[in-house]
């Protein structure tokens, strides 16, 4: 293996990690939901491992086809930032009405914490049923992974381009799976050591709230993404 790669492999692990760690849309959202929705840390890890992998997949795949297409380095930067800026409103829309749920629940939830209201938008906002067997299919896990895959990972770009166009397609790869690698691995250490820590914090009065509180979260989180670019 060439100096060259082995260096732009330790960088691309560096870069992804630290890329993540600054970007509270990388976690954030799984941690609020996680502990709103009462998920399992099994099933916050997946949730969380399927929306990185089309995180950074879908960079792969714009890298990809703009390499083969000729595209310049700067024209898929720019398009890079384009999705950033949709997936960011997208979070933003996606956490408003995700909050709103939350309260619209919470009016509905009794002092014995459950809901007594199952007509309507309270009862069909967050999921859906399969019209063969009638099966609940939850929509939230799904509304995360589009909004993640369509959100760009601006710094794999350049990695990936880089190596392709002056060692070959195996270098590129290489470089491109250890940026992915240490991407999945700080999102999942964050999530789930977050997610660990919040559930042994009793709720309690805020519990009928935590809906709308984790949409607000969210919210603030595509807020930050826009205003300060992260």
């Amino acid at each position: 293996m060439h100096a060259d790669i082995t260096l732009l492999m330790i960088n691309a692990g560096v870069v992804g990690a630290i890329h993540t760690l600054v970007g509270p849309d990388h976690y954030l959202p799984f941690i609020v939901l996680s502990k709103a929705r009462k998920w399992s840390l099994p099933k916050t890890a997946w949730v969380t491992f399927a929306c990185g992998v089309g995180h950074v997949g879908s960079s792969i795949v714009i890298g990809l086809i703009g390499y083969a297409l000729g595209a310049s380095l700067k024209h898929l930067n720019f398009i890079e930032a384009i999705r950033g800026q949709v997936a960011a409103w997208i979070l933003i829309a996606f956490g408003l009405v995700y909050a709103a749920w939350g309260l619209h629940r919470a009016r509905r939830t009794g002092p014995d914490g459950h809901t007594h209201s199952h007509g309507g938008f309270l009862h069909s906002a967050d999921h859906v049923h399969d019209p063969k067997t009638g099966e609940t299919i939850n929509l939230t896990p799904w509304i995360l992974f589009i909004i993640f895959a369509f959100g760009p990972c601006e710094p794999l770009i350049p990695l990936f381009i880089y190596p392709a166009a002056t060692s070959g397609w195996a270098s590129a790869f290489l470089v491109a799976a250890v940026f992915s690698g240490a991407t999945l691995a700080v999102m999942l250490s964050v999530v789930l050591a977050s997610s660990f820590g919040l559930e042994r914090i009793p709720l309690r009065t805020w519990g009928r709230y935590s809906h709308a509180l984790a949409g607000a979260s969210i919210a603030l989180t595509g807020g930050a993404i826009q205003v300060f670019g992260l």
